[in-house]
């Protein structure tokens, strides 16, 4: 699925209006992971997995989450959770 533009200028818009609560780029990033999830309650848990994981595995995993059908999930933020760990054990060396 390709994202418009206009998604793009209203995440900016929304980094503008939190701007003096927002320092850093992973904080930016963990917030709108807790929005997009709809696991607001928890948003600390997401900038801090944001700001410790690598980017690339929590992508794959939002992406993961983002692609399944709406109907069938329960709760988005566990999907995720279970699909970041599995992405880990995946990319950790032996």
């Amino acid at each position: 699925m390709v994202q418009k533009i206009g998604d793009f200028d209203e995440f900016l818009k929304r980094i503008d209006q939190r701007r003096r609560y927002v320092k850093t780029e992973y904080q930016a990033y963990g917030l709108e992971l807790a929005k997009e999830l709809g696991d607001w309650k928890n948003r600390s848990l997401y900038i801090k997995l944001a700001k410790e994981q690598p980017r690339e595995i929590l992508e794959q995993a939002r992406l993961f989450v983002k692609d399944q059908p709406s109907g069938k999930i329960k709760n988005r933020a566990r999907l995720f959770m279970w699909k970041l760990q599995q992405l880990k054990n995946e990319h950790q060396p032996l």
